[in-house]
């Protein structure tokens, strides 16, 4: 939507605090050519919902993202409902307030609740009190970086395999005091298997990685640009994907 100018923005949950990293999202931020351009950490409260009037003990299934219901495994198991994945957690509301099926509950927002006329059976069930998912805004156009606060850069890359290719990209970072807040390693694509064979009798197999860095400079410092200038010496593809302001609040 964002790349087809329906919308100004879009809002990408990136990892959580109990589950890791989304691993389909990170695949996206280099499959479209758009920039990160802030980030917001925001801390879970899942709520059950249902339909106007039931009680959580009518519930026999609960419907959700599959995030949502591994976050919410403890009160689901002691409730003793079947697990329905769905696609996000406000399609799931949704779902339940159209179908008016009374057995079957939602794992969603207050808000959603709201729009979709849900009673909330229960609050802040997620099995972690500290669950905290860090979300990515999306442009079609970086953001001018600053240094009137903390700046994050986000960056993706990939190695030729030979002995301590990662600790070399890795260390024009630390020789400039930059500190790496993230570091995230998916299989490229385009090339997943490697076979080589030289003189030797046989093959050696091996994956090519992508790697993603998060590190906390911003662009407009000229140490951060002669870390990426070097680290272009070590790497086979390079892409900056978003210098952004910190989200220091939770």
């Amino acid at each position: 939507a964002v790349e087809l100018w329906l919308v100004d923005k879009a809002v990408l949950p990136i990892e959580n605090s109990a589950d890791g990293s989304i691993h389909r999202n990170y695949d996206l931020l280099l499959q479209h050519k758009l920039n990160i351009v802030g980030e917001v950490q925001l801390r879970a409260n899942h709520c059950l919902l249902g339909l106007p009037g039931v009680t959580k003990k009518e519930l026999v299934s609960v419907v959700s993202h599959p995030q949502a219901l591994a976050q919410c495994r403890t009160v689901l198991n002691d409730l003793g409902v079947d697990k329905v994945r769905d696609q996000d957690t406000a399609v799931a509301a949704k779902t339940v307030a159209i179908n008016c099926v009374r057995h079957t509950g939602a794992i969603a927002s207050s808000r959603a609740a709201e729009i979709y006329g849900l009673d909330i059976l229960a609050e802040g069930i997620q099995d972690d009190d500290e669950n905290v998912t860090r979300f990515l805004v999306l442009a079609r156009e970086p953001r001018i970086p600053g240094t009137d606060q903390p700046y994050k850069t986000s960056i993706v890359f990939s190695l030729e395999e030979g002995p301590g290719a990662l600790f070399k990209a890795l260390s024009v970072f630390s020789m400039r005091d930059i500190n790496l807040s993230k570091i995230e390693s998916r299989p490229l694509k385009q090339r997943p298997l490697r076979i080589v064979d030289d003189s030797n009798h046989g093959s050696s197999k091996y994956f090519d990685y992508l790697f993603y860095i998060d590190f906390e400079a911003s662009m407009t410092e000229p140490r951060a640009q002669n870390a990426l200038v070097q680290l272009q010496e070590v790497v086979s593809f390079l892409r900056v994907l978003g210098c952004y302001p910190m989200d220091t609040h939770v």
